[in-house]
């Protein structure tokens, strides 16, 4: 039970704010201040809904600013990648740690759901030790957690057959992949058809199907267009669609290199969407065009990627950057309409209305914004402002289901010096 007070302005949905108090019971909001409810303190900030980021690679937290990934082609990247995933063996121990800094990261910047789109599974990998290890992480230090079943030129039977026993062992008890207390969801997503093939792409699907799981994956990077003509001869979406993975249950990830054609394909199809600007635009893969699919009707969510293309998962700071360069593609993007995708946004791709929003009976997922200092002084629209200012932004509090993690800047769920050292001792960085 929480009443958050003193706020500037609540940011109930990008399109609606108001002022008072937020009051929240049994995980939500509500109405209505409940009994004996803690007071959490918002004076001199705003509050919004807590920021959903809806494509991270969390592993490749431990896999920051290595040599040879940096200004470098894919075909250099993707070997540098593997190298480093080798030399420092992908088991359930690094998995726990690398999602650990990945979430507290998050968390720390006002992230409370991280979608995980896990590719990397060794022949060798202990695949449903990984996936437990990444849940028990979310689950420790609070955060909403996405799991999802990647792929990346696996054995397809074998992925399919990891992705029914992640199933069983971390949601046995599920409803469409998603844990009663909805802190858990499940999902599956080949890497894209620049790796996997046909056969992956539909047996993955047979699962998403028999268990009510949504499908994500990664499609129209200027890198995946190339292969896919050179391997096919065909694009990317032409693919997909023939073998079964354009529809309302599917999220595409990057979509830098897409046609107003193929954006009414998209959008006639139901799909959602997840712009990762930090990747995209240091990869050299190109700039999404964000205001054509959003004006095409398509849901559009906000992402980081992973620490092997963008090293930091400050979603914030992505959602500036793609204000900032949205111009450059199309129409400029407000700043309120730039939150609804780090919010609402990406809520929608995952299929969880209940996320992204502060309206009575949403998820008692939320941040407090200071706006009270230097770096917003002079700003007319503190609301605005959480982007326009102060590119470092982090939230004062962050809650979780109505559960404070983030209490003055600082984890309530974990030592952050103690996770750092932790990920130190494994990979010696």
């Amino acid at each position: 039970m929480l009443t958050i007070t003193g706020a500037t302005r609540i940011l109930v949905r990008p399109d609606q704010e108001r002022d008072g108090e937020l009051h929240i019971a049994d995980g939500r909001v509500a109405r209505e201040a409940p009994a004996g409810a803690e007071t959490l303190d918002a004076t001199g900030g705003v509050v919004t809904a807590g920021l959903v980021n809806a494509h991270h690679h969390l592993l490749q937290s431990a896999f920051r600013t290595l040599p040879g990934t940096r200004g470098v082609a894919m075909s250099k990247w993707l070997p540098t990648m593997a190298a480093a995933y080798a030399e420092a063996v992908i088991d359930p121990e690094l998995a726990s740690l690398a999602a650990r800094i990945g979430l507290a990261e998050g968390l720390l910047s006002g992230v409370t759901t991280v979608a995980d789109h896990h590719l990397s599974w060794p022949s060798s990998a202990d695949s449903v030790g990984i996936a437990s290890a990444t849940v028990e992480a979310a689950r420790e230090l609070g955060a909403r957690l996405v799991f999802v079943r990647g792929s990346a030129r696996d054995d397809p039977e074998e992925a399919a057959a990891s992705a029914e026993a992640i199933l069983e062992a971390v949601l046995p008890a599920h409803s469409g992949g998603v844990s009663p207390d909805g802190m858990l969801q499940l999902a599956v997503g080949p890497a894209g058809v620049h790796s996997d093939s046909e056969q992956t792409f539909r047996l993955l699907g047979e699962v998403a199907e028999r268990h009510g799981l949504r499908r994500r994956t990664q499609a129209n990077e200027q890198v995946d267009v190339v292969i896919a003509l050179e391997k096919y001869g065909r694009r990317p979406l032409e693919l997909l669609e023939e073998w079964g993975w354009l529809g309302p249950d599917v999220t595409l990830a990057h979509l830098c290199a897409v046609t107003d054609a193929e954006i009414a394909r998209l959008a006639s199809a139901g799909v959602t969407a997840t712009h990762a600007p930090g990747c995209d635009l240091p990869m050299g893969w190109g700039i999404a065009p964000v205001a054509a699919l959003i004006d095409a009707g398509i849901p559009v969510g906000l992402g980081t990627s992973g620490g092997g293309s963008n090293d930091a998962g400050h979603l914030f700071a992505d959602a500036r950057l793609a204000m900032q360069v949205a111009p450059l593609v199309g129409r400029p993007l407000p700043a309120r309409e730039v939150i609804g995708m780090a919010t609402a946004g990406s809520a929608a791709g995952l299929g969880r209305p209940e996320l992204g929003t502060l309206e009575v009976g949403s998820a008692a997922d939320l941040c407090v914004w200071d706006v009270s200092g230097v770096t917003d002084a002079g700003v007319a629209d503190p609301v605005a402002g959480l982007l326009w200012a102060s590119p470092g932004r982090r939230p004062r509090h962050v809650v979780v289901a109505g559960r404070v993690v983030v209490r003055d800047y600082r984890l309530v769920t974990a030592v952050e010096e103690d996770l750092v050292s932790a990920l130190a001792t494994r990979v010696g960085r």
